[in-house]
């Protein structure tokens, strides 16, 4: 069973570079040990980045013993859906790219929230793979 992105459809790649996802396969997935939910496939800005640091997730700066290189904006990450919903509060949201992010992540943030932030809402119900 193929794992499921929020529009329905089955989940496209985040990004391989830098290589996001709790298991760093690329995609956000999400199963038991994932326990942060890192389900939104995101689009960081520097006001988002800024936002991560200020709660204590520093996205930004690199940790070469951990392979990471540190984001800029413009890069995509799955970021956790609790991190991602509180930047969304503070005004300060990344884009999200919604056919690579988990459906899981409707489990902490409503639907309407990720499409105001979308980069690639389909034109209609009929673009929607399912």
């Amino acid at each position: 069973m193929s794992e499921r992105n929020v529009l329905g459809g089955e989940l496209q790649p985040c990004s391989a570079d830098p290589l996001t996802g709790f298991y760093r396969d690329g995609c956000c997935k999400s199963g038991p040990e994932d326990l942060g939910s890192h389900t939104i496939c995101a689009v960081v800005t520097a006001e988002f980045l800024d936002h991560q640091k200020r709660i204590g997730n520093d996205l930004s700066t690199p940790a070469p013993a951990y392979g990471f290189p540190g984001l800029v904006p413009g890069d995509r990450w799955c970021v956790t859906a609790a991190n991602w919903l509180r930047a969304y509060l503070d005004g300060v949201a990344a884009f999200v790219v919604l056919e690579s992010t988990h459906e899981r992540a409707l489990e902490i943030v409503p639907i309407t929230a990720l499409k105001e932030y979308a980069v690639d809402i389909p034109d209609g119900p009929d673009t929607v793979e399912t």
